[in-house]
C-alpha cells in the first residue's frame, strides 16, 4: 500500500474533473428546476404592481438564485458523489484503482481535496453574495415588490417597544441620525396593555429626541374615527441605537457584521444564544460539502455485479440526507436553549465524520 494520501497526479486530475463536472451539472439543474418553480409562484405578485415588468422578474432572479445555489450545493456535492462514485464502481475502475494498491482513503482524496475547495468557494460566496442578495430581497418583499430599497442593510418588520407603546415600521433604512422608518404605526396603550389609538404615516425621521411622523392619519378605537394629523413626534423614548439593535437578520448580515450585532444586543442585556449559532453555523455550515464525499463513499466499493450497489447508493444517499436533518435539528434545540450556540453548529460536522469514517474503515480498510 503507498504511504502518500494521494493517488498519482493523472489519477488525481481524472477524478477531480469527474466530481466536478457532475457538481455542476447537478447543481445546474437543481437550481434551474427550483427557480423555475419559485418564479412561477412569485410571479404574479411581482408582475402585480404598477410598473413592474420583464425587468423586476430578471432582478428577483438575480436575487434568488444566489440563495438557491447557496443552499442546494451540499445536496448538489451529494449527489455528485453518488453519481461519481457508482458510474467507477460499475465500470470496475474503483476494482482497478485498489488491484494499483490504492487504499480507499487514497480513492477519495481527489474528491475530498475537490469538495475541500467547494466549501472555501461556499463560505466566501455566502459572505459576499448570498447575505447582500438575501437582506434586499427580503426588503422588497416586504415593500410587497415595489420600489427597489436602495440601502441593502435595510431592516423589515421592526417592533420597538417604549414603555406601553409600540412603535412598528415595515423597513428602517439608514443609521443614526439618518435613520428612516417607512410604513410606520404608532400604538398608544394603556396600562394594561389596551390599544387607546394607532397614528400612521408613510415615513417617520429622527426628531431628537422622539420619531416624527410625515402626513399621520390618527385612529381612535373608542370612536372608531379617522382623522389627518399635521406632522407629530412619537416614542422620545427610542433612539437610533435602539432601532440599529431592535432586529438582526443572520442571514443577512456576514460574520464581521453578525458579530458586531451580537456584541450590541450583549452590551444591552439582550439574549444572543439563537444568532451565535448561526454565527458559528457559518463556517461549519459550507463544511457540509467536504462531509458528503465521505458520507458518500459506500457506493464506491463492493462488486457492482453483487447486485448491491443500488443498496449501497441509497444508504449513501440516506447517510447524506440524515446529516441535513440532524444539522437543522441541532439548530433548532440551540435556538430554544437545548444546546450551547458551539455544540449546536459544530456536533452534527464532527459526529456524521465519525461515522462516515466509521464505515468507510469498517467496510473497506
Amino acid at each position: 500500500m503507498r504511504l502518500e494520501f494521494f493517488p498519482s497526479p493523472t489519477l488525481t486530475r481524472y477524478l477531480a474533473k469527474l466530481f466536478v463536472v457532475r457538481i455542476l451539472a447537478v447543481l445546474v439543474m437543481l437550481v434551474l428546476v427550483l427557480q423555475t418553480l419559485d418564479l412561477l409562484s412569485e410571479s404574479g405578485k411581482i408582475l402585480g404592481v404598477p410598473g413592474n415588468g420583464q425587468a423586476e422578474l430578471w432582478h428577483y432572479i438575480s436575487l434568488r438564485t444566489p440563495q438557491l445555489i447557496a443552499r442546494f450545493l451540499p445536496y448538489s456535492v451529494l449527489l455528485a458523489t453518488i453519481i461519481t462514485l457508482a458510474t467507477l464502481n460499475q465500470n470496475s475502475e474503483v476494482v482497478a484503482m485498489k488491484a494499483a494498491g490504492l487504499s480507499a482513503h487514497q480513492v477519495l482524496a481527489p474528491l475530498l481535496l475537490t469538495a475541500a475547495v467547494v466549501s472555501a468557494f461556499s463560505f466566501a460566496f455566502n459572505e459576499r453574495v448570498v447575505t447582500r442578495a438575501t437582506s434586499t430581497l427580503k426588503a422588497w418583499t416586504a415593500a410587497e415588490f415595489g420600489a427597489v430599497p436602495p440601502d441593502p442593510r435595510i431592516r423589515t418588520n421592526v417592533y420597538l417597544p417604549d414603555g406601553p407603546n409600540i412603535l412598528a415600521a415595515a423597513a428602517v433604512s439608514g443609521t443614526g441620525k439618518l435613520t428612516r422608518m417607512d410604513n410606520v404605526t404608532w400604538y398608544r396603550r394603556d396600562a394594561g396593555g389596551m390599544v387607546l389609538e394607532q397614528l400612521r404615516a408613510p415615513h417617520a425621521t429622527y426628531a431628537n429626541p422622539g420619531w416624527q411622523l410625515d402626513r399621520p392619519i390618527r385612529f381612535e378605537v373608542a370612536s372608531t374615527q379617522n382623522a389627518p394629523l399635521g406632522p407629530t413626534v412619537v416614542a422620545r423614548g427610542i433612539t437610533p441605537e435602539q432601532v440599529a439593535i431592535s432586529k438582526v437578520d443572520p442571514d443577512g448580515q456576514n460574520v464581521i457584521e453578525l458579530y458586531r450585532s451580537i456584541q450590541s444586543l450583549k452590551a444591552q442585556g439582550r439574549r444572543t444564544s439563537e444568532l451565535e449559532g448561526k454565527w458559528w453555523h457559518k463556517f461549519s455550515g459550507p463544511l457540509a460539502a467536504l462531509l458528503m464525499p465521505l458520507l458518500g463513499a459506500v457506493a464506491a466499493f463492493g462488486l457492482a455485479r453483487s447486485g448491491q450497489l443500488l443498496i449501497r447508493a441509497i444508504i449513501g444517499m440516506a447517510l447524506g440526507f440524515a446529516y441535513f436533518v440532524v444539522d437543522n435539528a441541532a439548530l433548532a434545540m440551540g435556538n430554544f436553549g437545548g444546546y450551547p450556540p458551539l455544540i449546536a453548529a459544530w456536533a452534527p460536522f464532527l459526529l456524521f465524520a465519525l461515522v462516515g469514517e466509521t464505515v468507510l474503515v469498517r467496510t473497506e480498510e
